[in-house]
C-alpha cells in the first residue's frame, strides 16, 4: 500500500525535484533556495524570465515559483508566454502586491497557488509539493501515451481501421459487411490487435483507443 505523503513533504527520487525561482529580488530567491533545500528538493534562480528561458528544463519533475512584479515581463504575462508555447511547468506566484484580480487571474491561468508575501514557509512548501505531484503525473501520463501510440503504430492500416470500428461499438459481423471482409477474417485481425496493443478486453482496448482519440473516417481499400 502506498503511504499519504504529509504536506510539504516530497519523496526522495533518483534525481531531486527542481525548483525554479524567479524573483528579481536577492534576498528572496537566498531565502527559498534555503527553504527548499532543507526538505531536499534542488532550486534554481533567477533574478528574471528572461534568464530562466536560457535555462533548458529537466527530465526530472519541476515547478516555477514565478513573482507577479518583475523588471520587463510581469510574471502574470510570462505565464501567459509559457502556455501559448506549450511549455507544461506548473507555476506558484507570488507577489508582495496581490489583489483579487490578479489571483483570479493567474489562477484561472492554471496557477497551481497565489501567495501573498509574506507568506509562511509551510504554505510554500505545500504549494511546490502539489506542483511537483501535479508535474510527476503529467510526465506519467505522457510518458504511457507515448509507449501507446508505439503499440498502435505497430499495427497494420487494416488493424487500425478495425480497430478504430471495434473500440467505436461494432460487432465483428458488422465491421466484416463494412469492409467486406469475413467475420472469420475480422476476427483474426482482432486477435492480432488485442495482442500487439498488450490489451486482454474489449473494455482495455477501448481505453486505449480513448486515450489515443481514435475514430473511424473512412474505409481502407486494403
Amino acid at each position: 500500500m502506498t503511504q499519504r505523503r504529509p504536506p510539504g513533504q516530497i519523496d526522495a527520487l533518483p534525481e531531486s525535484p527542481i525548483v525554479f525561482v524567479v524573483d528579481d529580488d536577492q534576498e528572496v530567491r537566498e531565502g527559498l533556495s534555503s527553504l527548499f533545500r532543507s526538505v531536499g528538493l534542488s532550486p534554481r534562480l533567477f533574478g528574471s524570465t528572461a534568464e530562466f528561458l536560457k535555462h533548458k528544463l529537466p527530465e526530472s519533475p519541476c515547478c516555477l515559483v514565478l513573482d507577479i512584479r518583475l523588471p520587463g515581463v510581469s510574471g502574470l504575462d510570462f505565464q501567459t508566454q509559457l502556455a501559448k508555447a506549450n511549455i507544461n511547468v506548473p507555476i506558484i506566484m507570488m507577489t508582495g502586491h496581490g489583489d483579487i484580480p490578479m489571483s483570479v487571474r493567474a489562477m484561472k491561468a492554471g496557477a497551481v497557488d497565489f501567495l501573498t508575501k509574506p507568506f509562511r514557509d509551510q504554505d510554500m512548501l505545500d504549494a511546490v509539493a502539489q506542483a511537483i505531484e501535479r508535474d510527476r503525473k503529467r510526465r506519467d501520463n505522457e510518458k504511457s501515451l507515448a509507449e501507446l501510440r508505439g503499440l498502435f503504430e505497430s499495427l497494420t492500416t487494416r488493424e487500425r481501421e478495425i480497430m478504430a470500428l471495434v473500440t467505436a461499438g461494432l460487432m465483428n459481423k458488422q465491421v466484416a459487411g463494412q469492409l467486406g471482409l469475413s467475420e472469420i477474417t475480422v476476427k483474426i485481425h482482432r486477435g492480432h490487435i488485442m495482442r500487439k496493443m498488450g490489451v486482454r478486453s474489449l473494455a482495455d482496448l477501448v481505453r486505449a483507443a480513448e486515450a489515443l482519440e481514435l475514430h473511424h473516417t473512412e474505409k481502407s481499400t486494403r
